[in-house]
């Protein structure tokens, strides 16, 4: 799988004790990688990454990728030969709560970790995820290429905005002919088990319907690009592989990675799909209608490069990916498994053998 390029090698993942952070953790495990993360140490709680009882099977770095120093300092004592850069303040709605903060965390940090990679001779090849948001949202039917416009109405889409610029000049001043391979990944919205941040679909039903309430969301109508945490991974995974090499022809590039054209469905059509693994489920919505300004209300990605570039192309389709999501849930809330790290793993399992029969290129 993926050309056993992370068997036995370092890699580290900023952001790890995320949602996406821990489950791209777990699976480097399974795929023979020695791992190390670099996060603050406040995950949600509940926390998927305390779940997967991370912390006894990776190396921890406690550290803030606002602070250059205890970056470069964990990077040099840890020699990573591949990077995986999720650390991020990812929530729209603190984004105008906080917008030093976001910038701060996803710009600045950004730029932080690129020094780092240029001061890093171990490092051959590094993976920084912004967002689908980081484009400038014109509201259009079609879906937005890597060489569209970047751009942002909000401080969180700027901040991210702000971190593909930034990793730009880097990939044109610095890493042209020289130091690590990089590019930078663009994924739709992600759900998925494990996921408790505050402010998210996914993770506000399932609170709710666990404490018999409605669901409050900022617009039923907003279609969104939903995908499972999985898909837009194996895209990461697929692009640290073709970035490896020295003469990597995906160097200094851009690339988007979404769902299956049918999976871009409503707030509310996600909802409804849902709710069938919550039995007696309250299905009323609310409207929060002071928040349903704060984001567009269209979104779609064109993945065609990945796929001619990486032979990457999504493999589940709209119910396939919520039944992943409530099934994960389902079993957490109703503790038929002590461990929801074998479940974890179970549905990467799961995930890799639909994606073996679609015949993937990184299932070889």
């Amino acid at each position: 799988m993926f050309e056993k390029i992370y068997h036995n090698r370092r890699v580290l993942v900023t952001g790890h004790t995320g949602f996406k952070g821990s489950w791209l953790s777990s699976w480097l495990l399974d795929l023979g990688a020695t791992v190390a993360g670099f996060s603050t140490n406040n995950p949600t709680e509940p926390s998927h990454f305390k779940l997967l009882q991370l912390t006894d099977r990776i190396e921890h770095f406690e550290g803030d990728v606002r602070n250059k120093g205890s970056l470069q300092k964990a990077i040099g004592k840890f020699c990573p030969e591949i990077v995986f850069h999720f650390a991020a303040q990812s929530l729209v709605r603190k984004s105008y709560e906080d917008p030093i903060l976001t910038f701060e965390t996803n710009s600045l940090g950004t730029l932080n970790l690129l020094e780092c990679l240029r001061n890093q001779p171990s490092i051959k090849a590094a993976i920084l995820i912004t967002s689908d948001k980081c484009y400038e949202n014109v509201e259009w039917l079609w879906g937005y290429r890597e060489n569209d416009r970047l751009g942002g109405k909000d401080p969180y889409s700027a901040s991210k905005a702000c971190a593909e610029l930034i990793s730009k000049v880097y990939m044109e001043s610095f890493f042209k002919n020289n130091g690590p391979n990089i590019a930078t990944a663009r994924a739709g919205n992600v759900i998925g088990g494990g996921d408790w941040a505050s402010d998210r679909i996914v993770p506000d039903c399932f609170r709710a319907w666990s404490n018999k309430k409605p669901i409050v969301t900022r617009n039923p109508k907003a279609t969104r690009p939903w995908q499972h945490v999985l898909e837009p991974l194996s895209g990461y995974l697929t692009l640290g592989q073709k970035l490896f090499p020295v003469k990597s022809k995906c160097k200094n590039q851009s690339f988007n990675f979404g769902p299956q054209e049918k999976v871009n469905q409503s707030v509310g059509d996600l909802i409804s799909e849902m709710i069938q693994y919550w039995p007696g489920a309250e299905s009323k919505v609310q409207q929060d209608i002071d928040s349903s300004k704060l984001e567009s209300t269209l979104l779609k990605l064109n993945c065609e490069k990945s796929y001619q570039l990486l032979k990457w192309h999504a493999v589940l389709d709209f119910s396939e990916t919520v039944r992943l999501t409530g099934e994960w849930y389902q079993t957490f809330y109703n503790k038929k498994h002590t461990s929801m790290a074998e479940t974890t793993s179970r549905q990467i399992q799961e995930y890799t053998e639909k994606a073996t029969r679609s015949n993937l290129a990184w299932t070889q």
